[in-house]
């Protein structure tokens, strides 16, 4: 196996993804148990966390995906975000849960859940793998949280550095290199 140089300590395995992944499932099938939701993810990142999701959910659903891109730097406020794929199916009257793979500051969810709001949805809800609340500028509600995680960047498990590290089965603190 190659050598992963950037990859510090392991701070959630595999094995507690998993069981933690299932447990959350549980719990959305029983909150949501005849409301057929729909389960949104936004891509890159979210893409593990969304298909493990989604296998531990019992009921039925509807899965969709969006993508976020950042404006080239010069164009708009530093950080500022802009839909690049937009939902395929319709969420009006349909309850939501966003699928996030990892919330800090909330910036991206702040923006993402007031686009997600002008589709009128019957409920809008976050389901957060990851929490970093230490970063949080903006508080929204996470109606499901797998970890609280310390203030240190993440990879693995969909979460990268300049698109490296997605492919890691765990979650591991990224040193510089």
């Amino acid at each position: 196996m190659e050598k992963n140089t950037g990859i510090g300590r392991t701070l959630i395995s595999k094995e507690r993804l998993k069981r933690r992944v299932n447990d959350l499932g549980r719990e959305i099938s029983s909150d949501y148990k005849g409301l057929h939701p729909v389960i949104i993810s936004v891509l890159r990142g979210g893409m593990y966390f969304l298909s493990d999701l989604t296998r531990a959910i019992s009921i039925p659903i509807h899965v969709d995906t969006l993508a976020i891109g950042r404006y080239p730097e010069g164009q708009s406020f530093s950080g500022a975000v802009k839909i690049t794929k937009d939902l395929d199916i319709s969420i009006t009257g349909r309850h939501v849960l966003i699928a996030e793979d990892i919330v800090d500051t909330g910036l991206t969810l702040a923006y993402l859940t007031r686009i997600l709001k002008t589709h009128e949805p019957e409920s809008l809800h976050v389901c957060a793998l990851l929490n970093n609340p230490t970063r949080r500028f903006i508080n929204l509600p996470l109606r499901y949280v797998g970890f609280a995680i310390p203030d240190v960047f993440v990879v693995g498990y969909g979460l990268d550095y300049k698109e490296d590290y997605r492919h890691i089965e765990y979650i591991a603190e990224y040193l510089s290199q």
